[in-house]
């Protein structure tokens, strides 16, 4: 590969509906697209997802960390020079993970387009196959929207929600319980709190008024706090999904001698790219911690083709997926076809699975 360009621009795109939880509000998209070209025309793609909130990363720091480092970048010409890269800057990506996610993505993508293969031969993962099952995500909308969205959900065919929580004892009371109306024996609840409580026992205490039967509980406390969280679980007798508290393959030391209380949330735009969520799966599985690949709200299709790479090749592990709301969530998508679920959160990936690189076209 001799690359010809490499060029990083912010994506706006409105949302069809607001999206609400307890750390933001989003009426639109609040991503990077990098572009690279090689000297024959061909363009790959990639993505990222700053979010100020849980990398430290904005829109015009990616724009930064891509104009100080596209020199070196453009001297790649396979995918041992991106491993490499990879490894010689960890720190650097620590502190750019969403920024580096839409670079490496890119260039795997144009990598695999000049090869003809995909990027999970080219990696060489397993071919993608199958269905993959989403999750109904509620967010922290009114009782009147949050019925309608429930509605929608189980309408659908979903049993699988992650429900996001306020702190708002009523309004969270009164949500969980419409899911418990729904009566169906198989619908299976995961909270949010986003970082709700500074303190576990009054985490413990408003989580055990809760009604119906969670399956876990995602970052009920402030980033990082790996003691707390284990007095939430050891309490409420249900596991820890780490988000926030959960960026890079180093955190393994605070978690790895308890697998039982935790479960990881593999967001490929906040873990740094592909190949670095892939080593997160792997040390997750030898230690037997299950994952959960999520989503940033408002990824394009590109990262949600980047995260059905990880699914897929640690299906042994995973316990939900999050993201593909494609056109349903998003007034467009940047390329075709647009990767969302269908009917019951199901997606089957026969429409890229035989497409060189991420087997997206630009539209």
């Amino acid at each position: 590969m001799v690359m010809k360009s490499l060029e990083v621009q912010s994506l706006n795109i409105p949302f069809k509906q607001a999206f609400v939880h307890a750390s933001a509000v989003r009426a639109k998209t609040e991503s990077v697209v990098v572009t690279v070209a090689d000297d024959a025309g061909m363009v790959g793609l990639g993505e990222g997802c700053p979010r100020s909130y849980v990398t430290g990363e904005t829109v015009a720091s990616i724009k930064r960390f891509v104009e100080l480092h596209r020199n070196q970048w453009m001297r790649f010409a396979t995918i041992r020079d991106v491993r490499a890269w990879i490894g010689e800057h960890g720190a650097v990506i620590d502190e750019n993970p969403a920024g580096w996610c839409a670079v490496e993505t890119a260039v795997l993508d144009l990598l695999g387009r000049e090869a003809e293969q995909s990027i999970d031969a080219l990696l060489d993962l397993p071919p993608l196959a199958g269905t993959f099952q989403y999750s109904a995500v509620l967010g922290t909308e009114d009782l009147v929207s949050f019925k309608k969205q429930l509605q929608r959900y189980l309408a659908a065919g979903f049993t699988d929600f992650k429900v996001k929580v306020t702190g708002r004892l009523q309004d969270d009371l009164d949500k969980l319980q419409q899911i418990a109306e729904a009566g169906h024996p198989s619908i299976r609840v995961r909270l949010d709190a986003n970082n709700l409580w500074s303190d576990a026992d009054d985490a413990v205490a408003y989580l055990k008024q809760l009604p119906g039967r969670i399956t876990a509980i995602e970052e009920p406390l402030k980033a990082g706090d790996y003691n707390g969280c284990r007095r939430v679980a050891h309490e409420l007798k249900i596991p820890i999904i780490l988000d926030e508290s959960f960026l890079r393959v180093e955190q393994f030391a605070a978690i790895e001698a308890a697998p039982s209380m935790w479960i990881i949330n593999l967001r490929v735009s906040k873990m740094g790219g592909l190949l670095r969520s892939l080593a997160v799966a792997q040390r997750a599985k030898d230690a037997g911690i299950p994952i959960i690949v999520g989503a940033q709200v408002g990824e394009t299709s590109i990262l949600t083709r980047v995260a059905l790479t990880v699914a897929n090749r640690y299906r042994d592990i995973l316990i939900a997926q999050e993201g593909a709301f494609g056109t349903l969530l998003l007034e467009r998508d940047l390329c075709e076809p647009s990767l969302m679920f269908g009917a019951g959160g199901r997606l089957d990936v026969v429409v890229v699975s035989g497409g060189a690189g991420l087997g997206l076209s630009l539209v």
